[in-house]
C-alpha cells in the first residue's frame, strides 16, 4: 500500500494555460469567487481607495513566485513597472499602502481560495480504512525580534517565531487545513480547532499525549493513528495475533487496551501496534479495529507521516517562504496562506509538487529564459521519475 501516491495529469500544457502571468490570473479568478462567500470589508469599496484587495494580494503572490523579488520594497519597486501594472496590479504600490493593506485582508478569504483549489485536485480515497487521511504537524518560521506579538521563550533564549499548523492530505500531498499563530501557541489546541467530523489523522508522539482528544475524536466519528510517548502507560485488555502481512510491515505485537497511569486519566479503548524499525520500537495507537485498518496498514500509514516534513522543507527551501515580507499577525497569515495557495496552483499545473529542478525551470520560464517546450519537458521528466517511485 502506498497512501501518498503521486497524482498525474494527462493533459499537455498549453501556452494559454501556462502563460507568463497565468498563475496570477487563476488566483484572481478564484479570489473573485471567494469574495462571494466572504464579503470584503467596507474599506475596499471606498471611492477614495486606489489600491484594490486583488492588486495587493496578486502582487504579494507574484513576489512568492518570482525568483528575483524577495523583499517588500522590491515588490513595491516592481509594481512601478509597466508590465507588472498591466498584468498584476493596476497601479504602483507604495510601502505604506502595502503595509496598511495587511490589516484589512481577512485571512478567511484566502482560506476559501485554498479550499477551492483543493477541490480541483483529483479526488481519491486512501485504501487505508476507506478514509482520506491527513497528517498533522507544525513548523516554525523565524520572525524579526521587533515582531513582539511573536516573541516567546524557548531554551532560556527569547525568540520571535511564527508557527504553521498544517493538515496535509496524504492522497494529494496538498495542504487541507492550515492555521498560522505565534510560535508559542499549543499545537494540540490548534489541531482541535481544525477538526471536522469524519476526518482521519496521522500524528507524531506530541499528539499522542492527549488522551481526552482520543475520546472527542471518537465521538466525532473521526479516526486516528498516533505515536505514543515512551512514558505512556498501557493497560492490556486483549492480546491479538500478528499476521504474516503485518509482520512484513514490521509489526511485532498488537493489543487492545486503555492508556493512562490511573483510572482518572484512563483513555477510551484503543488498539496499540508495536512496530520494529531499524533504530527503535514504535508504539502506534488507533481507534480503528483490524477489520477497518490492519496492523500493517497502521505501520505504513505512520511511515507516510514524513510527507508533511517534506512539504515544510519544500515550502521553505524551494518556494522560498523562509523570509517574511509582512510583520503584523494578519500580514504573516496572508503571506503563509498565499504560499500554500502557490503550492496548490503549481501542483494543479504540473500534476505534482514541483521538485527543485522543476521549480527552477518554472522560474526561468517566468523570466523568459526557458521556453514552454523546455518547461514541458522538465515537467514530464519529473512525472516519469515520480511514477517509477510510486
Amino acid at each position: 500500500m502506498r497512501v501518498a501516491a503521486a497524482q498525474t495529469r494527462k493533459q499537455a500544457l498549453t501556452e494559454q494555460e501556462l502563460g507568463r502571468w497565468r498563475l496570477i490570473e487563476q488566483f484572481e479568478d478564484r479570489l473573485r469567487q471567494a469574495a462571494d462567500t466572504h464579503p470584503l470589508g467596507a474599506t475596499w469599496s471606498n471611492s477614495q481607495r486606489q489600491l484594490g484587495h486583488d492588486d495587493y494580494l496578486s502582487l504579494f503572490l507574484f513576489g512568492l513566485l518570482n525568483p528575483v523579488v524577495r523583499t517588500m520594497r522590491g515588490l513595491c519597486e516592481a509594481s512601478a513597472l509597466e508590465r507588472v501594472q498591466e498584468e498584476i496590479c493596476s497601479r504602483p504600490v507604495s510601502p505604506g499602502s502595502f503595509s496598511e493593506a495587511q490589516s484589512l485582508i481577512d485571512p478567511r478569504l484566502l482560506a476559501e481560495v485554498l479550499a477551492q483549489l483543493n477541490a480541483e485536485l483529483p479526488a481519491k480515497t486512501d485504501r487505508a480504512g476507506g478514509r482520506r487521511w491527513l497528517v498533522q504537524d507544525g513548523s516554525l518560521f523565524e520572525a524579526l525580534p521587533r515582531m513582539h506579538w511573536a516573541l516567546w521563550r524557548r531554551q532560556n533564549t527569547a525568540q520571535a517565531q511564527v508557527r504553521l499548523h498544517l493538515g496535509l492530505a496524504l492522497d494529494s500531498g496538498a495542504p487541507a487545513h492550515a492555521t498560522i499563530t505565534p510560535g508559542k501557541t499549543c499545537e494540540r489546541a490548534a489541531w482541535r480547532a481544525q477538526w471536522k467530523r469524519g476526518e482521519a489523522y496521522v500524528g507524531d508522539r506530541y499528539y499522542g499525549g492527549d488522551y481526552e482528544a482520543f475520546e472527542q475524536m471518537q465521538n466525532m466519528a473521526m479516526a486516528f493513528v498516533v505515536r505514543l510517548r515512551d512514558e505512556a502507560v498501557f493497560n492490556l485488555e486483549q492480546e491479538l495475533a500478528v499476521s504474516q502481512n503485518d509482520q512484513r510491515a514490521g509489526v511485532i505485537r498488537v493489543a487492545w487496551g486503555r492508556l493512562g497511569s490511573t483510572a482518572h486519566y484512563r483513555s477510551i479503548r484503543v488498539r496499540v501496534v508495536w512496530v520494529q524499525t531499524e533504530r527503535e520500537v514504535l508504539r502506534l495507537v488507533t481507534n480503528l479495529g483490524a477489520g477497518e485498518l490492519s496492523a500493517g496498514d497502521v505501520a505504513l500509514l505512520y511511515k507516510e507521516r514524513w510527507q508533511v516534513e517534506l512539504f515544510f522543507r519544500w515550502i521553505k527551501c524551494i518556494l522560498g517562504c523562509r523570509h517574511l515580507l509582512a510583520e503584523s499577525p494578519r500580514g504573516v497569515q496572508v503571506q503563509v496562506y498565499l504560499a500554500l495557495i502557490a503550492a496548490v496552483l503549481l501542483q494543479l499545473y504540473t500534476g505534482q509538487r514541483p521538485t527543485k529542478r522543476v521549480m527552477e525551470t518554472i522560474q526561468f520560464y517566468l523570466l523568459g529564459v526557458a521556453s514552454l517546450e523546455e518547461l514541458s519537458a522538465a515537467i514530464e521528466r519529473a512525472k516519469a521519475r515520480a511514477a517509477k517511485k510510486a
